[in-house]
Parts: C-alpha cells; structure tokens; sequence
C-alpha cells in the first residue's frame, strides 16, 4: 500500500463527508485506504476463499451504511473494523463447522533457500496453532497489534475497550501465547 492512502482521523473525515455527499471518487480513496487492512484482517480469521468474500462485504456494507456513520463521533477507521468483525462474527455462526483461524503468513521477500522456506514454514504453522488456541479476544487484540500494526487508541475503540484495559488485555494475550510456546518448549 502506498503511503498516499494513508490518512489521519481528520482527513479521513472530510474523505468520508464528501463521500456521504455522493463523491464516489472519495469512496474510492476510502476503498483503497481500507482494502489492504481490511483483507488482512479477516484473513487471518477465516480461511482464504471467505476472506475475500467477506472483504467484499464489508465494503459493501460501508457503502451502504456510510450514511449512517456520523463524522467525529467515533474513527473511521473503527467502525470499519466493527463491521469487519461484525461479519467474521456472523461467518463464524453461519458456519458452525468453521471455528478455526486458518491462514499462512505470505512471505513477501520470496527467498528460494529451500531450508530457510521449511524453517520458516514450520514456525508459521506453530504460530498458528498456539494463536488459534488463544481465547477469541486474546486473537483480535494480537491480530489488530502485530498484523494491522494499529495503534492501541484504535485498538480500543474497536474493541470497546478503554485504553487501560486493552493494555492489560494485550499483556494477557502475549502471555498466553508465550506460554502455549513454552509448553511446547519453543522459545524466541
């Protein structure tokens, strides 16, 4: 993602405002802010071939709702993510057989070493068996740190959560997930 689409609060409502006004050219500029993240997002949540079609959800869904949104009242930035959630909420119990956080990290450098590849492979998957077995919220607040590398203001406000308590929340998390690794004698 280029950092042009890359916006504070305040100059993403004003994208927002013009785009309530029916400038779908500044919607575009919201897509193209949010898509990136967004997809991240639930990917890390969902298997590959639902997280595009949830990503596309959710964009319908602010388009439809952008109305609704008020400007200044809370960050776009989080009630993108709330709809997001939202809809991974919803997947989950349309699909009951589908509970589990599935994904693979891509390694965007693309090295051709076959061992680093199966080293790495191997600390993915352990990855991801020790986050899947994290309590719902433990994965949401790792995910939305680490993954999306938002803020913890934002963080909070997604999560309905004081600053404070998403703090104490986040140390829980990491030490939960510290300590499913030492189970396994796996240290970093």
């Amino acid at each position: 993602m280029s950092e042009s689409n890359e916006y504070t609060p305040e100059q993403m409502d004003e994208i927002v405002a013009r785009a309530q006004g029916g400038d779908t050219g500044e919607f575009e500029k919201i897509y193209n802010a949010f898509i990136d993240k967004v997809y991240r997002y639930i990917y890390f949540r969902v298997n590959e071939e639902d997280a595009i079609d949830l990503t596309e959800s959710v964009f319908l869904k602010i388009w439809e709702n952008l109305g609704t949104y008020k400007v200044g009242k809370l960050y776009f930035n989080a009630w993108v993510f709330k709809i997001a959630h939202n809809l991974i909420v919803d997947s989950y119990r349309s699909n009951k057989n589908t509970t589990s956080l599935e994904f693979e990290i891509v390694d965007e450098k693309k090295e051709s070493d076959p061992v680093l590849q199966a080293e790495r492979s191997l600390s993915k998957e352990v990855l991801r068996n020790a986050i899947k077995s994290l309590k719902k919220k433990y994965q949401q607040v790792i995910l939305l740190k680490y993954i999306n590398e938002l803020d913890n203001r934002e963080i909070a406000r997604i999560m309905n959560r004081s600053e404070g308590s998403l703090r104490i929340l986040k140390f829980r998390a990491l030490k939960a997930l510290k300590q499913i690794l030492s189970d396994q004698n796996i240290t970093f």
